[in-house]
C-alpha cells in the first residue's frame, strides 16, 4: 500500500522582516558555495580518488536553473552501482539520498535482475539481457532497444557517461569510465550509426544542456566508477548526487521525473519470477511523485523500463511487457505522461 508523508514544516513565524532579508542574502551567497564544495569532496573509497572529474559535477550544480521550453517534460534514469537498499536508506553517510527518499517516492521491494552489472543495464534499456552473463566489452547486441523506439517516435535522447573521453567512444574503458556501464555502446544499430553514436556523450555535456534548457526528452546518466559507488564509498556517491540532482530536478518540466536506482545489490534477493540481483533502492522524484510515498509491491528493472516506456507513449519491450515484473505507476499522483 501507499503511505504518504506529512509534508514540509512551516518557517519560524518569529523572524522579523529585516532579519529575514539578511538571512536570505547570506544564504544566497553561502549555499551555492557549500554545494560546490560538497560536490568536490575527496573520496576515501577503495584505491580510487574522487578528485579527477568533480569539476563537471560542480559546473552542473551552479548552472542557472534550466526551464523546459514550451512546458515540455523530461524523463531521466540515473543508475548507481552495487549497493543493497539497507546500505543507503537510514544511513548517516547518505544524507542527501535520504532527504530525497523522504521527500519523494520509493519502491521498497525493488530488485536488480541479475549479476553482474552489464545485463542489468541491458534490461533497463531493451527489456532483455540477451544471454549476456558477464561484463564483456567485446560483445555486441543486434536487438531492438529504447533508442529505436525513441527515434521512431521522434523523441530526443542522450546518454550522459561520466569520464567518457569523447562522444561515441567505444573502447572498453578509459580512466574511471567503464563500457560495461554504458549499454548504448553495445547495441549494433546505435554504435554503428554515427548520428546516433554521437548522442553518447561525456557528462560534461549535461552542464551545457541544463544551462541552455535543452535537456532531451529521455536521458540516461551513468556516473563514473567512483561516483556511482562501484569503487568508492556511499558517502562519495551521495556527495556526487547532491551536486548533480538539484539541477536535474529543476529541469524536469511540469510532468517529468527522475528515476534514481542501482544496477544490483550484494545479495541474490529477487522477485517477479526471475530477478535475483539483490534488493536495491529505486526512487522516483519529480512534480508528480507522491510525497513521502512507499510502494511495497515487487518491481525489477523490467518494470522500471515499462514505467518509462508508458510515460513516453512507447510500447513495452521484451520482459517489460510482462506484468509480473511490476511497475512504478503507484508512486505517481497521476499516470506519468511526458509527451
Amino acid at each position: 500500500m501507499i503511505r504518504e508523508g506529512a509534508g514540509a514544516t512551516a518557517p519560524d513565524p518569529g523572524w522579523q522582516a529585516v532579519g529575514m532579508l539578511r538571512v536570505r542574502l547570506l544564504m544566497a551567497l553561502v549555499v551555492p558555495l557549500g554545494l560546490v564544495l560538497a560536490a568536490c569532496g575527496t573520496s576515501h573509497g577503495a584505491g580510487t580518488s574522487a578528485g579527477t572529474s568533480t569539476a563537471a559535477v560542480a559546473s552542473v550544480q551552479v548552472a542557472p536553473p534550466a526551464t523546459a521550453a514550451g512546458g515540455r517534460s523530461h524523463v531521466v534514469t540515473l543508475l548507481m552501482e552495487n549497493e543493497e537498499a539497507d546500505a543507503i536508506l537510514g544511513r548517516p553517510d547518505a544524507p542527501y539520498i535520504n532527504r530525497l527518499a523522504s521527500r519523494y517516492a520509493v519502491a521498497t521491494r525493488s530488485y536488480g535482475v541479475t549479476h553482474p552489472s552489464l545485463p542489468n543495464y541491458l534490461a533497463l534499456t531493451s527489456g532483455a539481457t540477451h544471454g549476456i552473463t558477464t561484463d564483456c566489452t567485446d560483445c555486441h547486441i543486434g536487438a531492438r532497444n529504447i533508442v529505436d523506439q525513441l527515434d521512431a517516435a521522434g523523441l530526443s535522447w542522450k546518454a550522459y557517461m561520466e569520464g567518457l573521453p569523447q562522444p561515441c567512444f567505444l573502447g572498453g574503458g578509459a580512466g574511471r569510465y567503464a563500457k560495461k556501464h554504458d549499454p548504448f555502446a553495445y547495441y549494433d544499430d546505435v554504435a554503428s550509426d554515427a548520428a546516433r553514436c554521437r548522442r553518447i556523450v561525456p557528462l560534461t555535456q549535461l552542464t551545457t544542456d541544463l544551462r541552455r534548457g535543452t535537456l532531451p526528452t529521455y536521458s540516461f546518466i551513468s556516473p563514473d566508477l567512483c561516483h556511482d559507488m562501484h569503487d568508492c564509498d556511499v558517502a562519495t556517491g551521495d556527495r556526487f548526487l547532491a551536486g548533480l540532482v538539484p539541477s536535474l530536478l529543476r529541469a524536469l518540466g511540469p510532468h517529468g521525473f527522475l528515476v534514481l536506482t542501482w544496477d544490483e545489490g550484494s545479495s541474490d534477493a529477487g522477485c517477479c519470477g526471475g530477478a535475483a540481483g539483490g534488493l536495491i533502492l529505486t526512487l522516483v522524484a519529480g512534480p508528480d511523485a507522491r510525497r513521502g510515498a512507499r510502494w511495497a509491491a515487487p518491481v525489477d528493472h523490467y518494470g522500471v523500463l515499462a514505467t518509462t516506456e508508458d510515460a513516453l507513449g512507447l510500447p513495452r519491450l521484451g520482459a517489460a511487457a510482462d506484468a509480473r515484473n511490476g511497475s512504478l505507476r503507484a508512486l505517481f499522483s497521476r499516470a506519468p505522461h511526458v509527451r
